[in-house]
């Protein structure tokens, strides 16, 4: 019988024996806070029945996963992709990560297919010194007869340095309504609340410290005319000419993200997206009967939105005030307009800017006229047209990348390798960017909000995009779990923070021209080393450099 167990770096994605790198990962140097993942693979030629458990004096801190092959039915856009993806055909790509218990798990191996856990420890800040990690195997038959006992072990490095805190500001859009579909709960039940709480957990983990806060519904991915599930947080209520609001249900959610770590607040636009045409899906009570009073039925410059938000952003405000937040409150006109928006957006600007005194606006776009023309003076601005705001002396730059950023730059798309995945860190360290947004963290619908969807076997919301743009975690049993995908990017977030607490000894000049000298090239939004080697190989001489200090 042959039988292989092999422990590898997590930017490999293995889909077959064939993807099993020849090199093997057995020891890491971390710092105190850091997170570290790896994968452990398992293969055989017969079927066995394999019974796993880790043991560690981190066991506390460890959690184990199976990582499960999902259905990636559209990989990428066939005239807008380049030659550095995985693969341009649908089939399965492993991403979904299956909680595991590190006590005792029981998996099968298929004849000449491997089996591959991900194993990931949280190493506690006061934890110093030499930690190893044994994983454990009994192999049984099909009989149920005990064949052989095997192990493996990742020996740990802990220096007596604690990692940074993340100062990265990061946002992926947090969809209420879709929590309430996929998993058949009404929007703010109890079950629902329950639900939210264990989904803000996740995204705190995986490294959001913002949160897109539904004060009205989102007007977001939503097709003309039609309405998303009503998910707006403030009450409001019209009598004559005023408009009364009750905070109690955006008060709940402030504090639940407080309970989960959630340091910054992403207020919903405030004009449709895509333009500016309309005023967002508002819902309000008149003499006892409630309505959309506003949405696709009334322009964005009618005098009756105008009066409204004049009544509206002051109360909010206020709120936002008692509750000591308003200060990490981000506000947003509309979400990726163009050049051909700039009228709209000024109108817009016009009437919000006064609201807003003090208070920062940001938005989503491409186009440098708006940050030129002054109305958008914090720009998040795709990954693939940031180049001349990088030219710019912006106070607080932002990124973003979304379904369109599928050429030569980075992405988390399922198709792409890890690697590519994690390699904005650097680039965002490099750049001097303060904040990333991404618009998918749960997006469980088709395109435009057509429908639900089953994120197991379709990832592309519903053809609308390359399987995994629209979301990053997936629902299982009562919450929900992590993807592949978002694990690798938590640990790009560190690597700024990696970067942070080096600088911290040789300065950041010196760091950057580690990275591009690692890198053996200026690395750029579009520009950087092509292999799953450079990022680990770099990190691991920053932490040796560490130790002299």
């Amino acid at each position: 019988m042959e039988f292989l167990i092999k422990q590898i770096s997590n930017l490999e994605k293995i889909r077959s024996a064939s993807d099993i790198p020849a090199k093997t990962l057995d020891s890491k140097v971390l710092l105190g806070g850091e997170r570290f993942s790896y994968q452990i693979v398992v293969l055989a030629d017969a079927m066995l029945d394999l019974v796993v458990n880790i043991k560690s004096p981190l066991n506390d801190y460890i959690k184990l996963y199976k990582v499960t092959d999902v259905i990636m039915d559209f990989p990428c856009y066939r005239d807008r992709c380049d030659d550095d993806y995985i693969t341009l055909d649908p089939g399965s790509m492993p991403d979904l990560l299956r909680p595991l218990d590190i006590a005792e798990s029981a998996e099968w191996t298929q004849p000449g297919t491997p089996v591959v856990y991900w194993v990931s420890v949280d190493v506690p800040e006061n934890f110093k010194g030499n930690a190893d990690i044994l994983f454990n195997v009994e192999v049984y038959n099909k009989q149920k007869e005990h064949i052989m006992s095997t192990k493996s072990k990742m020996g740990l490095e802990i220096l007596d340095k604690t990692l940074p805190k993340q100062e990265l500001m990061f946002t992926q859009w947090f969809h209420v309504d879709c929590i309430a579909k996929i998993h058949n709960v009404e929007v703010y039940s109890e079950e629902h609340w329950a639900l939210i709480d264990k989904y803000m957990s996740l995204a705190s983990n995986l490294g959001l410290n913002m949160l897109l806060t539904p004060v009205i519904t989102p007007p977001l991915d939503t097709e003309y005319g039609r309405l998303r599930p009503l998910t707006q947080l403030l009450k409001i209520e019209k009598k004559g000419d005023k408009y009364l609001f009750d905070f109690t249900l955006l008060k709940r959610w402030v504090e639940l993200c407080k309970k989960n770590g959630i340091k910054y607040f992403e207020i919903s636009h405030l004009f449709s997206q895509w333009g500016l045409e309309y005023s967002p899906n508002i819902y309000v009570t008149e003499s006892g009967e409630g309505s959309y009073m506003f949405g696709w039925n009334v322009k964005a410059n009618d005098p009756s939105y105008k009066d409204f938000l004049e009544q509206m952003i002051p109360a909010l405000i206020e709120f936002l005030k008692s509750e000591g937040i308003d200060k990490n409150c981000y506000f947003h006109i509309s979400d990726e307009p163009n050049e051909s928006h700039i009228e709209a957006y000024k109108y817009a600007k016009s009437v919000l800017a006064p609201l807003l005194k003090g208070y920062k606006i940001f938005d989503a776009l491409s186009s440098i006229d708006f940050y030129e023309n002054g109305l958008v003076t914090i720009p998040v601005t795709a990954t693939d047209y940031i180049e001349p705001f990088l030219q710019k002396d912006i106070e607080e730059r932002w990124a973003y990348y979304c379904c369109a950023q599928t050429i030569g730059v980075g992405n988390r798309f399922m198709a792409m390798p890890s690697y590519r995945n994690r390699i904005l860190g650097l680039q965002l360290y490099k750049h001097n960017i303060k904040g990333f947004l991404q618009w998918g963290f749960n997006f469980y619908y088709k395109r435009l909000a057509r429908g639900v969807i089953n994120p197991y076997i379709t990832t592309s919301a519903g053809n609308g995009f390359p399987s995994g743009d629209s979301f990053s975690v997936y629902p299982y049993e009562d919450g929900a779990v992590p993807s592949l995908r978002a694990c690798i990017f938590k640990e790009a977030l560190q690597d700024i923070s990696l970067c942070l607490a080096l600088e911290k000894y040789i300065g950041r000049d010196k760091v950057v021209e580690m990275i591009d000298k690692e890198a053996g090239m200026n690395i750029t939004f579009s520009e950087y080393p092509r292999n799953s080697s450079f990022i680990p190989d770099l990190t691991d001489k920053m932490k040796n450099m560490l130790k002299k200090y």
